[in-house]
């Protein structure tokens, strides 16, 4: 037995339902499906890996890579063996500086047919770092999208993470939309592997290929961002393909745009939307949509409390993260964390409204800019629009909005047109008054709204 053996994995609930569901399929990949038996087997292999590498436990590791049958089998012995993992996508451009902040001490990289390891001269300071070694826990590191300042590692201990998938829920087939270092795309591996779920992991994420994958496995979960629903309505790659099988698509990271909810529940009336709501500073919190096509949400649960100071949510959990390696906690003394996003209330529902950054300022007067763009996704022949505040020297902000357009068209032409159809639907100090059209969507390659910057 290795000297630093932990004495109980904290995934042996997960590995004695593989076991049980040994011949049921774990992943598909690349058309072909893996085994729970199969992913026992590989699980094994990166036990010796990590062996091999001289890898201890409490190594902190990035795990360079997509979700695969094989980086899937590493992420979960890399939990086994107390690793403080970073899982880092292969979109990051800043992966070395990632590296740094995070105090890497190893690299894996796993592609389709390799893996690869590199060992990093790297002495580990940071205090949230040893204490986590110390405890032996399993950690996590996640850095934010960085779409308003400089990404943030948030270092989560994992234990608290796993707790909620300790309950059987149901068992879903699913594809693997969000990323791999994102919170939800974490949340969505384990909640489906530790239910023995089937998982459709995929290297296209664009609406044709979601849409083939749909039908071909009979997918019954999507979880996905309004940003890529808005690209599926314009695709219209769903008419090419039979869907039917999916009986829930799951919508989060950002605002959802009333107007895209509305015509999506007219298109799948079968298709249960809900709303998600998670950080990585705190984990993905349980979540009840009050209808399907309502933006209207319930959140919280029993390790979650939630409070609405001056219009802006607070939240107190017991999955937050330790803190951030690159900046200040954003705690406060009582544990309560200010999640930046504006909300209507409704006794017990709330309305997401956007982030307090995204606000609008003109003349005094707030404007929220997804209910702008809700507006006018409404207008016919618009593909995209991005609203953010843009300055002025007499009201401080104006709202501008870039369009992208599905046919050519003048820019005094659309202006009149949208001016004509706003003037019934939006007060005058809310329709844009600075208009550019792009061709270029205002899309991250992680499917998030990117607005422009005044």
């Amino acid at each position: 037995m290795e000297q630093n053996t932990i004495l109980e994995s904290p995934i042996s609930f997960m590995l004695e339902r593989f076991s049980a569901s040994a011949t049921s399929t774990a992943v598909i990949w690349q058309e072909q499906d893996y085994t729970y038996q199969w992913l026992l087997s590989e699980i094994e292999k990166a036990r010796d890996f990590f062996k091999v590498h001289s890898i201890e436990y409490g190594s902190i590791v990035a795990l360079r890579s997509d979700f695969n049958p094989t980086s899937i089998a590493f992420v979960l012995a890399s939990l086994e063996r107390g690793i403080i993992l970073v899982p880092v996508s292969y979109t990051v451009k800043t992966f070395e500086e990632f590296c740094d902040i995070a105090e890497v001490e190893h690299i894996i990289e796993v592609t389709s047919d390799s893996i690869t390891h590199k060992k990093r001269s790297q002495s580990v300071q940071h205090e949230i770092m040893l204490g986590l070694k110390a405890k032996r826990h399993p950690g996590l590191v996640l850095f934010s999208s960085g779409t308003t300042g400089k990404p943030k590692a948030a270092v989560h201990d994992f234990i608290p993470l796993l707790e909620k998938f300790k309950v059987k829920r149901h068992t879903l087939r699913t594809i693997t939309f969000l990323l791999f270092d994102h919170i939800g795309g974490v949340n969505t591996l384990l909640y489906i592997l530790s239910n023995t779920g089937t998982i459709v992991a995929i290297e296209d994420r664009s609406p044709e290929n979601v849409c083939r994958l749909i039908e071909k496995y009979n997918v019954e979960l999507l979880p996905t961002s309004p940003s890529f629903i808005s690209l599926l309505l314009v695709s219209r790659a769903y008419e090419r393909y039979n869907i039917t099988s999916l009986k829930m698509m799951t919508y989060g990271t950002e605002a959802m745009p009333e107007s895209t909810l509305q015509r999506v529940h007219e298109l799948f009336p079968a298709i249960e939307m809900k709303q998600t709501y998670g950080l990585s500073e705190l984990g993905i919190m349980r979540s009840q949509s009050r209808g399907n096509n309502s933006l209207w949400v319930r959140i919280g649960g029993e390790d979650y409390q939630t409070k609405i100071v001056d219009d802006v949510l607070f939240i107190k959990a017991k999955s937050a993260m330790l803190g951030y390696l690159n900046a200040p906690s954003p705690f406060d003394a009582e544990g309560w964390f200010n999640t930046q996003d504006r909300v209507e209330v409704d006794g017990e529902w709330m309305k997401i409204l956007g982030r307090t950054s995204d606000i609008i300022n003109v003349g005094g007067q707030k404007v929220y800019p997804i209910e702008v763009e809700s507006v006018l996704l409404q207008m016919e022949g618009i593909n995209d629009v991005a609203v953010y505040g843009k300055d002025n020297p007499l009201l401080g902000k104006v709202v501008a909005v870039d369009v992208v357009l599905e046919n050519e068209e003048s820019l005094p032409m659309f202006k009149n047109r949208m001016r004509s159809f706003c003037n019934q639907k939006l007060e005058r100090y809310k329709i844009p008054v600075e208009v550019s059209i792009t061709s270029e969507s205002h899309i991250s390659s992680r499917y998030k709204k990117m607005r422009p910057r005044a």
